[in-house]
């Protein structure tokens, strides 16, 4: 038998001895992903409905700027929009796999998670920490309150008014109207003026339906009515004031024009924006973006009283919205909580998105303009806030309210063939 040469023995014992050493490297570089320094790293799941800008990149940046100052701290960032949301979110909860922190809406929506059982109640961290939680305005706890536990803390404000234009109602000689008998006269005098659809739109968005339906019913249905129906226990929805409320939504519709069952919100609002149309029913929330289309100058007027409606006359509808915890949050999720709700990350993330919010001291003329303050002031006065209707009943309900209000607009079915569908689905709901 041959002898291997020692140098070549030196050789293999130098390979073997390298390969180690990098085989321990590699460990390290596997152990480092878990490790900063002595501790743990901690992930966070986080999940909201804006992936849309600039919200995307506000909430990317301020992601980044926490991981900064909290270098053990790893947030994965998950984002989609509304409707998408509000699917998501249920197969979140089901599946057991509800991120450590995310976006809800207040009201039924928020209760609906609560009553999961895997949401975190929130009264220790807000009763362990006065600097941080005495800056939420008290009055918008309310929508994540149930039994006494809050869950949820409440960052956005909004509220729901027609837009006007005020040029154009000037010209006209027009006056804002304050019930709904003056307001249709408002839209004749309008159309007589030559604007053929002087209320606009996106009848796409079965959402933007739902805003029109939930606060049409706030006015014409006994608020003890809503309450019931809106339960899924309990609803019904056998009241003439449905129907009432729902040949309103057809009226109105009659002022939109073709052109509304063509188009989403959106391109609705870029019509207002560059002073094609004189009245569009918005959110607070999209104050900025009509600025940054043209040179409008905006007015603001509630829905109208209706005569002999049963409802409540004078509520804003509109809800805040804000953050919830998963009950196994990791305590790093608190903290992130209360950094994305401070007077600081308020401030700016109104400056940056026009979003009113619910920290005190963090709306001023500072960061908005008049029209934005304007509107917080009417929002912070509203006698009482009717919730967004796609959120304060069941969804299949809502979903057959809304698309009946597309096929209203169409003539496409009446209001009685929709009642009679809701009463229906209702009753399966309680079983």
């Amino acid at each position: 038998m041959k002898k291997v040469p020692g140098l070549l023995v030196m050789l293999l014992i130098f390979i073997v001895i390298l390969a180690a050493c990098n085989a321990d490297k590699g460990n390290e570089s596997a152990n480092s992903e878990d490790t900063v320094g002595n501790e743990d790293i901690v992930e966070i799941n986080f999940f909201h409905r804006w992936p849309n800008e600039p919200r995307k990149s506000f909430y990317d940046e301020k992601i980044k700027e926490f991981m900064d100052e909290n270098p053990n701290v790893k947030i994965n960032v998950d984002s989609v929009l509304n409707d998408s949301y509000k699917e998501k979110i249920k197969v979140l909860v089901s599946g057991n796999k509800l991120p450590d922190i995310f976006t809800s809406w207040s009201d039924s929506f928020a209760q609906n998670l609560v009553s999961s059982n895997k949401i975190m109640s929130l009264n220790d961290v807000i009763s362990n920490d006065k600097d941080w939680s005495s800056k939420i305005i008290e009055s918008q706890y309310g929508g994540f309150t149930f039994d006494d536990v809050t869950y949820g803390i409440p960052f956005t404000v909004d509220g729901k008014a027609f837009f006007y234009n005020k040029e154009i109602f000037k010209e006209n000689n027009i006056a804002v109207p304050t019930t709904y008998d003056e307001f249709i006269e408002v839209l004749n005098k309008l159309q007589e003026a030559g604007y053929k659809e002087p209320l606009v739109e996106g009848l796409t968005n079965t959402w933007a339906i739902s805003h029109y339906l939930g606060t049409i019913f706030d006015r014409v249905v006994e608020p003890s009515i809503l309450e019931k129906d809106y339960n899924q226990e309990t609803g019904e929805f056998t009241d003439a004031g449905y129907i009432t409320g729902l040949e309103m939504f057809q009226e109105l519709t009659t002022y939109m024009g073709d052109v509304s069952t063509a188009i989403d919100h959106e391109a609705a609002r870029n019509m207002f924006g560059n002073g094609e149309v004189p009245i569009l029913y918005m959110q607070f929330a999209e104050i900025k973006m009509v600025e940054d289309i043209g040179d409008v100058e905006i007015g603001f007027f509630n829905f109208p009283e209706v005569s002999n409606g049963k409802g409540n006359q004078t509520s804003l509808t509109g809800a805040p919205e804000g953050w919830m915890l998963s009950k196994n949050a990791p305590k790093e999720a608190v903290e992130f909580l209360k950094f994305l709700t401070s007077e600081e990350t308020a401030f700016e993330f109104t400056k940056t998105a026009g979003q009113l919010n619910a920290v005190k001291g963090a709306v001023t003329s500072e960061n908005v303009k008049a029209n934005s303050l304007e509107a917080y002031d009417i929002i912070m006065k509203a006698s009482s806030t009717a919730p967004w209707f796609d959120n304060a009943v069941n969804i299949n309900i809502a979903d057959i309210f809304m698309r009946g209000g597309q096929e209203l607009a169409t003539r496409q079915t009446t209001p009685e063939e929709i009642l009679k569908a809701v009463q229906q689905e209702a009753e399966k709901l309680k079983k």
